[in-house]
């Protein structure tokens, strides 16, 4: 059970991890390739874009849940302590709500995708698994905010425990 939570917990930053590290070592055969065997990987380069498309979106979410997203300070600092937690989680929600419709755009283009048969040049995966990145990256970050407007809410009353990131 353990495993799994684990697993739940961070599996955006696992996922992330494993496609940065296959991205970099196909990128590493692709020049070995192109400089010393003089012959390039058609699908090398394809390959590690659609491999940043999903790190992008998943990093997103995990970025949620660390709270690394940037925030700004400009006038938070002069509202009392209540107030920049209230604002906290309005701007939660706000962010969830923005991730909902962008969630619902990505299913829709993965639905065209779907319709319209379309496939990558070079590997030939159909396009809507590249485009799925969309409303998969997003779904996590739905979760990932009701998880943060959860807590928020839950310790509303006790002293902050997350800063923004200077």
């Amino acid at each position: 059970m353990k495993v799994l939570k684990k697993l739940a917990m961070n599996f955006e930053a696992y996922l992330c991890a494993i496609a940065i590290a296959v991205m970099s070592v196909v990128v590493f055969v692709q020049v070995v390739f192109r400089f010393i065997v003089k012959s390039s990987l058609p699908w090398s380069e394809e390959l590690s874009r659609y491999l940043q498309v999903y790190i992008t979106f998943f990093g997103t979410a995990y970025g949620i849940q660390t709270g690394a997203h940037l925030g700004i300070e400009a006038f938070t600092h002069l509202l009392p302590k209540g107030g920049r937690k209230v604002l906290a989680i309005l701007v939660q929600i706000v962010s969830m709500l923005v991730c909902t419709l962008i969630l619902k755009l990505g299913v829709d283009i993965v639905m065209s995708q779907m319709a319209s048969g379309q496939v990558s040049p070079a590997m030939r995966i159909p396009m809507w698994v590249i485009y799925g990145a969309i409303p998969m990256g997003m779904a996590f970050c739905v979760i990932r905010y009701i998880v943060e407007i959860y807590h928020s809410v839950k310790n509303f009353n006790k002293p902050e425990d997350r800063e923004v990131l200077e």
